[in-house]
């Protein structure tokens, strides 16, 4: 990135940096990151394209080009990722919110379509707060008890919370479904239990694509042997969890549905239909106590 370069030239040589790192849509992501570097808005940028940028952005720029080539997500670079058309602050300390969950969010507003319902919800496996801070949006009457088992995957939901004007209804708080009695300390039952848990084999973690393997927490990836350690444990405490005719709603991975739904009906719940994610894979399984 030479001295006196205009903005036009530090995206083409950004976009062509990515590019050679074998990163789709370089054009597009170089344009994030000089926005990022520069403070500026796309539009900005496109009207500013042929003055020189500031030697400030320049340096900026390179240090996020790196972070990109070595394959650090989009989302931690930025801080932030949308969901549901909500920006929530994201960290390596947490998942990257990803389109695929916000089925989740879909098939909830479905099963409960009243949304002054003073209903009270659970997530298990918090993260960035995306599924339990969305839906305490959508119900504005809605509370709601998160845990996690990482204080700064907290850290985070909380600051989401804040930022979303709904942490006056949620208690964000340490829990961690792998040690004993932990169902017991959440103040239940509750209307509804929502929970993206980690369903990838562990033997496969290692060959995910780069920004999910070597970036991603693995603690919210690696499902043990086959993927489903973590929904046995909630669904064997499901009915505990859930009042009677309340729901249980659940991120699964692909393949996964049939088995899931064949632990929640063990546990006593009537599993519905696999909802499917936009890329047509079967993504979500509710259940109901």
């Amino acid at each position: 990135m030479s001295e006196g370069a205009s903005y036009d030239a530090l995206l083409r040589d950004t976009a062509v940096a990515l590019t050679a790192a074998g990163i789709d849509n370089a054009r597009f992501e170089a344009r994030l990151l000089l926005s990022h570097a520069t403070g500026l808005t796309v539009e900005q940028l496109i009207s500013r394209g042929p003055d020189p940028a500031p030697a400030s952005a320049r340096t900026a720029l390179r240090d996020l080009t790196a972070r990109r080539v070595r394959r650090e997500p989009m989302a931690y670079i930025l801080g932030e990722r949308e969901f549901w058309g909500l920006p929530f602050k994201v960290s390596p300390a947490v998942l990257v919110p990803r389109p695929d969950s916000e089925t989740v969010i879909e098939t909830v507003l479905d099963l409960l379509p009243d949304r002054s319902r003073k209903l009270r919800i659970l997530d298990l496996g918090l993260g960035s707060g995306c599924l339990l801070l969305t839906l305490l949006r959508e119900y504005p009457q809605a509370s709601g008890v998160g845990i996690d088992a990482s204080e700064a995957a907290l850290a985070i939901a909380r600051a989401n919370a804040e930022a979303l004007g709904v942490a006056s209804r949620a208690r964000l708080a340490i829990g961690d479904w792998r040690q004993a009695g932990w169902s017991e300390r959440l103040d239940g039952p509750f209307d509804l239990l929502v929970s993206n848990p980690p369903y990838i084999e562990s033997a496969a973690v290692e060959g995910l694509m780069p920004e999910v393997a070597t970036h991603e927490p693995r603690l919210a990836l690696d499902g043990g042997t086959d993927g489903l350690a973590a929904y046995r444990i909630i669904t064997a405490q499901a009915p505990k969890l859930v009042v009677p005719g309340g729901w249980a709603v659940v991120e699964v991975g692909e393949r996964q549905a049939p088995e899931i739904a064949s632990l929640f009906a063990a546990a006593g719940l009537a599993p519905q239909s696999a909802r499917k994610d936009l890329g047509g894979i079967e993504r979500v399984v509710p259940a109901q106590y």
